[in-house]
């Protein structure tokens, strides 16, 4: 199943099954699927909620793929609060790997539940923003939004 909702000038695309969310992409057209349930319409009203500004933490089951390394990074971007960023270096720290910073990059790159998993809110150490599959761009106007 896919849902779509529209944030800012795109979509925030949704897709998994009754049980999990396993992918959540900024796409530039409504990717909707046929009618919606379970964890993929619960993630779709609450990507809602976040769209309007009303919701900055999420409750959802998630499934993504990828390493153990990774999938501690992703934990511990969930951690990063509404609002704010953290550097790869402190997301490195805090998955016991104080060295790992462009590991950390990697698994941010990697990430397949954007937004949920705030890869946006992850900037380098001297506070600037580096790489985004958005782009640059994109990555400046979630921590905007976020900050308004």
């Amino acid at each position: 199943m896919k849902k779509s909702v529209p944030f800012l000038d795109r979509y925030l695309t949704v897709t998994g099954d009754e049980s999990v969310i396993t992918f959540l992409d900024i796409t530039e057209s409504d990717e909707s699927t046929g009618v919606v349930s379970g964890e993929v319409l619960k993630a779709s009203i609450q990507l809602n909620e976040y769209a309007l500004g009303k919701r900055k933490t999420f409750d959802l089951k998630l499934d993504p793929k990828g390493t153990v390394f990774q999938k501690k990074v992703w934990i511990a971007m969930r951690e990063i609060p509404y609002g704010e960023t953290k550097t790869y270096g402190d997301l490195a720290r805090a998955v016991g790997s104080p060295k790992g910073f462009r590991a950390v990059g990697g698994a941010c790159n990697r990430n397949p539940i954007a937004i949920v998993q705030p890869c946006h809110r992850v900037v380098g150490s001297d506070g600037k923003l580096t790489g985004f599959f958005g782009g640059l761009d994109l990555k400046q106007k979630l921590l905007d939004f976020e900050k308004r």
